[in-house]
């Protein structure tokens, strides 16, 4: 079984997969890094010479890669959860683990920038960043087979509460 990590730019997806890899023991693959690497270029690029309708095509290949593994740590862009096609082909071999973090805490991470693209035009970077999680948030909240808060825990005591919960549900 894998362990599917999904959630809004900025919960720590990336920080808990390495963590939740090395203390499993488990191999770890990261959608938007093997992406980039399959691509050749980051993914600002991609989203900027052919839009997000690609990036997302692209995204749901390399969900369909991946998720026939298994025994792996599964670490999602933000935005894998629009399409249903990618949760339920994440969820026929795994439990999805969503990282959720308070809006400030999420703007603050977010605000020290990665080159992140744009989600959408024409908005402040608040608003962006408010529109697009109120938009997602009842679709992690439908794909979560557990919700792990992230504003205040460090990834490794993250790590913790994911792996005790998990094997308090047999599921590790």
């Amino acid at each position: 079984m894998n362990i599917v990590l999904m959630g809004y730019r900025g919960t720590g997806k990336s920080v808990v997969g390495k963590v939740l890899s090395k203390r499993l023991k488990r191999p770890l693959y990261s959608i938007d890094r093997m992406i980039t690497e399959d691509q050749g270029r980051p993914i600002p690029e991609i989203v900027a010479q052919e839009g997000w309708p690609r990036f997302r095509e692209l995204e749901a290949d390399m969900v369909a890669r991946v998720a026939v593994r298994d025994g792996c740590i599964i670490d999602c862009g933000g935005g894998v959860v629009l399409d249903a096609g990618n949760v339920e082909m994440l969820k026929r071999n795994g439990k999805v683990v969503v990282l959720d973090a308070s809006r400030d805490v999420i703007l603050d991470r977010l605000s020290r920038g990665r080159g992140r693209p744009p989600l959408q035009e024409g908005m402040s970077f608040e608003e962006e960043q408010d529109k697009v999680y109120a938009e997602r948030q009842p679709l992690y909240a439908a794909a979560a087979d557990l919700v792990c808060d992230t504003s205040r825990a460090r990834p490794g005591q993250t790590v913790q509460e994911i792996i005790e919960r998990m094997r308090n549900e047999g599921w590790i």
